[in-house]
């Protein structure tokens, strides 16, 4: 049975899903006309769409051939990537199911296991999945084993172990302490320790000898991503922006879900130079581009079309992201020369596991670095972590800055509490706080 499930992957991954892929995309109905406050999209999006179709096609071949490993965003997936496991992100595929409008029928179907209606709705989603099965990109492959930091919350690790017990499969756990202030060099050794303590159990996992060498390139491929996002969101500094976050949101599927990747490497460097090229003849994402924002917390997958054109027809153009700049941390951290200590560094010093003054002051330099005149924080009703103390940082940004700012009010996937009428009241609102400034 092996050889032939080798066989066909290595046919998926050479010809066989590049051939399925644009023999479907050939029945896809053609793109709407471009609406006028929106200038030309981006041409990465179609390199985009291929990589993602192919990352989660070949999900549907892999079972049998290579280890796969289900991983909290927060995770150093770099050392999974060093014993050839195939990554799939619970998060991210949370996402994509709330994008798609289908994240309320899983999050129900979680509930009605016993689930709270209150729990993270990208967990309701992951668990209504595991359970029914369904899925808006055709289906998933059971995982080998489970990855999982506490460092983005405490939910993923219960989380993470309901999925155990569900499939009856290994759950390997980094601890990593909050970090109050500068952090302690005894609390990074810890976190080091414990990755360092992970290389016998994942050989034992997944067969497979554990290659210092490769570990490396993988971490130096890891950092170069993350780089080359930086540098993609960076061209958002200029006036007017060539893209807005709206299409970082999604722009941002690699780094996440493909990170330590060579293809990832290359489609940042693709995105970079095209965004490059916008700004030296002067594309605006959004023409006659007046106000620059500022965006707080995780996106509303379901609601990215009318908050874009909400905001773009009346000439805001979010230019900046806590979100997304999260995603280019590591650039600054990792170091293939110091894998274990800088790899403790890039994931125990993530944003969401450091204190609310360290948060403020990233928010208040990015305000700054992209020229913004207008802050929207997204209090996501089951991103309980990242919506805490918003009001206070709210406050002070106002108060520092001289700037407008308005709390949405809203979810990441669940959109049976969104009331969209109150939110485009009180978005306009926001707007015409602006215009009147």
């Amino acid at each position: 049975m092996r050889p032939w499930l080798d066989l066909r992957f290595a046919f998926m991954k050479g010809a066989g899903l590049d051939w399925m892929t644009r023999l479907s995309s050939g029945r896809r109905r053609p793109p709407a006309p471009r609406e006028p406050f929106f200038g030309p999209p981006l041409e990465s999006r179609h390199e985009l769409r291929r990589i993602m179709t192919r990352h989660y096609g070949l999900a549907r071949y892999v079972k049998g051939v290579r280890p796969v490993a289900w991983v909290t965003s927060g995770a150093p997936v770099e050392l999974l990537r060093a014993f050839g496991c195939y990554t799939l992100y619970p998060e991210n595929h949370s996402a994509v199911c709330g994008a798609r409008r289908v994240g309320p029928e899983l999050c129900e179907v979680a509930e009605e296991a016993g689930y709270s209606l209150d729990l993270c709705s990208y967990a309701k989603v992951d668990l209504g999945h595991a359970l029914s099965g369904r899925t808006p990109v055709g289906r998933l492959p059971a995982p080998d084993l489970l990855f999982c930091t506490n460092n983005i919350c405490q939910t993923v690790l219960y989380w993470f172990k309901a999925l155990a017990h569900h499939y009856r499969i290994p759950l390997l756990l980094v601890d990593t302490p909050y970090v109050h202030g500068e952090p302690e060099e005894a609390a990074l050794r810890y976190v080091s320790d414990q990755l360092q303590a992970l290389v016998p159990e994942l050989e034992r996992i997944t067969g497979s000898e554990f290659r210092e060498e490769r570990f490396r390139e993988v971490l130096l491929s890891s950092r170069r991503s993350a780089a080359l996002w930086g540098e993609v969101l960076s061209t958002l500094q200029a006036k007017p922006a060539p893209m807005t976050l709206f299409d970082a949101f999604v722009h941002l599927a690699p780094v996440v879900a493909l990170r330590g990747l060579p293809v990832c490497e290359r489609y940042y460097e693709g995105l970079l130079k095209e965004m490059k090229e916008r700004v030296e003849r002067g594309v605006a994402a959004v023409p006659g581009e007046r106000h620059r924002l500022l965006w707080d917390n995780i996106a509303v997958w379901f609601a990215l079309q009318p908050l874009s054109r909400l905001f773009a027809e009346n000439g805001c153009a979010l230019v900046a992201g806590t979100y997304t700049h999260a995603w280019a941390e590591p650039a600054v951290r990792i170091d293939e020369k110091d894998p274990w200590g800088s790899l403790a560094r890039a994931y125990g010093l993530i944003f969401l596991n450091r204190d609310l003054e360290n948060r403020l002051a990233l928010m208040e330099q990015i305000a700054k670095d992209f020229s913004v005149d207008g802050l929207v924080l997204h209090s996501a009703r089951s991103c309980k972590p990242y919506s805490l103390g918003q009001y206070g940082i709210q406050r002070e940004l106002e108060e520092r800055l001289g700037i407008r700012s308005v709390v949405l009010e809203a979810d990441m996937t669940d959109f049976r509490s969104w009331a969209e009428a109150a939110a485009r009241t009180r978005l306009m609102a926001f707007i015409e706080s602006l215009e009147a400034a």
